[in-house]
C-alpha cells in the first residue's frame, strides 16, 4: 500500500526542500574557513558554545537511518522499538561518561591523533582511516539511497531515474557541505536539523497524546490492538521471534548498538571541537539531553502510528517500517487537514530531508578529514596548511562520489544490513581500539592494530552469514540463503573478539614492548585522562 499525500503538502515540501538547500549552502559558504588554517577546518576554532557543540553532536548522532529506522521498529515491534531506542540513548551516555573527556584530550584533528598520541606511526594512521571509511561508508549509502525514497514517497513519483537523479544530486550538494563548510558549517547544518527535528517532532507527539486523551497508557492498549499481535506488542521477543534464540539476538543487537552507536567516528570528531575539558562535558550533557527528548518523540510517534493506522498498513508501505514516522504525523493531524497543519506537516518533512543531508555530510567530513590528515599528511610530512586543506576537501569528492554510485546501485534492495555492520564495526574494532588506547598501560601497536584489524575482519566475515543479507523474504538478498550464522547482527562474536585481538596482539608484543608502552603512556597520562596540557602538536 502507497499512502498518497495531497498536492499542497506536495508543492508545499518541494518549496520546503529547495529553500533548505539554498540556506543551507549559504551558510557553508558564509561559515566555511576563508584561509588556510587546518584548526579552523578541522575544529572551527572550538568556537561553539556548548549547548551548540552539543546540539551539533546529538545531529551527527541522530541520523537518517535513526530517525527513521528506530521510529518503524517501535512502530512494527513496540516493546523491542523501545529497547532499541533507549539503547541509542544509553550509547551516548557511555561516551559521555567514559570516553569524551579523554578523547578531547587525546585527538586533535582525527580518531587517528587519538591512537597515536602514545603510538605514532604511519601504520596506525593508515588502519584507523581504513576503518573509519569502513565504518562510515555503508551508513553514507544508506542515508543516499534514503534520499531517492523519500523524495519519491512524498512526491509521489515513481520512476527509478528520478530516483537516481535525487541520489546524485543531492550526493553532491553534500560534497560541498563537507568540503565547502568544513566543521563549522556542517555544524551549523547539524544545529539547524536538531532544532527542526524535535520542534516538529514534539509538536506531532503533542498532537498524538491529544488524541488519547494524555493518557499514555490508552495509547499503548490501542497500538496493541492495531499491532494484531496482541499483548506481545508490550513485550519482550517480537523482533527476533523468528530466530533461534531470540533473547542472544536481542543481546547481540543491543551490545552492537550501545558500543558502537557513539564510537563512530563522525561523532567521536565532535570532541576535538570543544576548547577545554569543562566545555566538552557540557557539550555531551546537551547531546544527551537532546537525544533523550529525541527518544522519548519517536516512542510517541511510533506507537500512535500503530494505535491510529494499524501495523499492517505500516508494514504495506515499507516492511521495515522508514515510512512509520512520516505515516504516523500524518494520522496525527486526522482526517480534516487545516493548513497549518499542512505546514506542519512539511515541516516534519522538511527536518527528515535536512537530517538526510546533514548527516551525510558530517560523514564525509569524518572520513575527507581522515583520508588528508591520517594518510596524505602524515605521509608528505612538509605539506603546508593551504595543501592540506585542498587535499581534504578533494578527499571529500574521493569518498562522496563512491557513496553516490554504491547507492544508486543498492537504492531497491533492503538496506539494513549495511546500518547492522557500521554499528557492528564501531562495536568490534573502533570502541576496543579506544577503550585500550586511552586506559591499558601496556596496549602496544601490535594490540592496536590487531584491534582494529582483526575486530573489522570479523565483522566483514560473519556480515554476509546473517539473516539481514539472506534467508528471510526481508533481507537484502530474498532469492537466495546462504544464512549461517543464527543471529541478526555479529556482536556475540565479533565484540569479544575485537577485545580479544588486543589482547593478544599485546601479549605477542613481548614483555618488554609492554613495558615501553606503558612508560610512554605514563609520558601522556596527564594530557589523557586530566587534561594537564592541552598539546596540539
Amino acid at each position: 500500500m502507497t499512502p498518497q499525500f495531497s498536492g499542497d503538502t506536495q508543492t508545499m515540501s518541494l518549496v520546503a526542500f529547495s529553500a533548505v538547500v539554498t540556506i543551507t549552502l549559504l551558510l557553508c559558504v558564509m561559515t566555511g574557513p576563508d584561509r588556510d588554517d587546518l584548526d579552523e577546518f578541522y575544529t572551527g576554532y572550538g568556537s561553539l558554545s556548548p549547548m551548540r557543540n552539543g546540539l551539533a553532536i546529538g545531529g551527527d548522532y541522530i541520523s537518517a537511518a535513526t530517525v527513521l529506522g528506530t521510529t518503524g521498529v517501535i512502530a512494527l515491534y513496540g516493546y523491542d522499538g523501545i529497547v532499541l531506542a533507549l539503547s541509542t540513548a544509553l550509547s551516548l551516555m557511555l561516551l559521555m561518561f567514559l570516553l569524551a573527556e579523554p578523547l578531547r584530550n587525546a585527538g586533535r584533528f582525527t580518531m587517528g591523533d587519538a591512537l597515536t598520541r602514545r603510538m605514532p606511526g604511519r601504520g596506525v594512521r593508515i588502519a584507523a582511516c581504513a576503518v573509519t571509511i569502513a565504518a562510515l561508508l555503508p551508513l553514507m549509502v544508506v542515508q543516499l539511497a534514503g534520499t531517492g525514497q523519500l523524495m519519491a514517497f512524498l512526491l509521489g513519483f515513481s520512476s527509478n531515474a528520478l530516483k537516481t537523479g535525487c541520489i546524485i544530486g543531492l550526493g553532491a550538494l553534500m560534497i560541498s557541505y563537507a568540503a565547502i563548510g568544513g566543521m563549522k558549517g556542517t555544524a551549523l547544518i547539524q544545529i539547524l536539523k536538531m532544532v527542526m527535528l524535535l520542534g516538529s517532532g514534539a509538536v506531532v507527539a503533542v498532537m498524538m497524546l491529544n488524541r488519547f486523551d494524555w493518557n499514555p497508557g490508552a495509547l499503548f492498549d490501542a497500538a496493541a490492538e492495531g499491532s494484531g499481535v496482541g499483548s506481545a506488542f508490550l513485550n519482550s521477543g517480537l523482533q527476533f521471534s523468528g530466530g533461534p534464540a531470540p533473547g542472544l539476538d536481542m543481546i547481540s543487537s543491543q551490545l552492537a548498538v550501545v558500543l558502537g552507536g557513539a564510537c563512530l567516528p563522525h561523532v567521536t570528531m565532535r570532541m576535538y571541537t570543544a576548547s577545554s575539558a569543562r566545555q566538552v562535558r557540557r557539550s555531551m550533557s546537551w547531546a544527551v539531553s537532546a537525544v533523550v527528548l529525541f527518544v522519548l518523540v519517536i516512542t510517541v510517534i511510533g506507537f500512535g502510528a500503530t494505535a491510529l493506522i494499524g501495523r499492517s498498513v505500516i508494514a504495506g508501505a515499507d516492511p521495515q517500517g522508514n515510512t512509520a514516522y512520516l505515516l504516523g504525523s500524518q494520522a496525527a493531524f486526522g482526517a480534516e487537514v487545516s493548513t497549518a497543519e499542512t505546514f506542519l506537516f512539511t515541516t516534519v518533512t522538511t527536518a527528515i530531508f535536512l537530517t538526510l543531508l546533514a548527516s551525510v555530510a558530517g560523514m564525509i567530513l569524518s572520513c575527507a578529514n581522515s583520508l588528508a590528515h591520517d594518510v596524505f599528511a602524515a605521509r608528505v610530512r612538509e605539506l603546508s596548511g593551504r595543501r592540506e586543506m585542498m587535499v581534504a576537501r578533494l578527499s571529500a569528492l574521493a569518498v562522496g562520489v563512491p557513496a553516490i554510485l554504491l547507492a544508486t546501485m543498492v537504492q531497491h534492495r533492503s538496506l539494513q544490513p549495511l546500518v547492522t555492520l557500521a554499528f557492528c564495526i564501531g562495536a568490534s574494532a573502533i570502541a576496543p581500539a579506544l577503550v585500550y588506547s586511552l586506559f591499558w598501560r601496556r596496549y602496544t601497536r601490535t594490540g592496536l592494530l590487531s584491534t582494529l584489524i582483526g575486530g573489522t575482519l570479523v565483522v566483514l566475515l560473519v556480515m554476509p552469514g546473517t539473516n539481514l543479507v539472506s534467508g528471510s523474504p526481508f533481507s537484502a538478498f530474498p532469492e537466495s540463503d546462504f544464512n549461517w550464522f543464527p543471529f541478526t547482527t555479529t556482536g556475540l562474536v565479533s565484540i569479544p573478539a575485537g577485545f580479544l585481538f588486543g589482547w593478544l596482539g599485546t601479549v605477542v608484543s613481548g614483555q618488554q614492548k609492554a613495558e615501553e608502552q606503558r612508560h610512554q603512556y605514563e609520558a601522556v597520562e596527564g594530557w589523557i585522562l586530566a587534561g594537564a596540557v592541552r598539546r596540539r602538536g
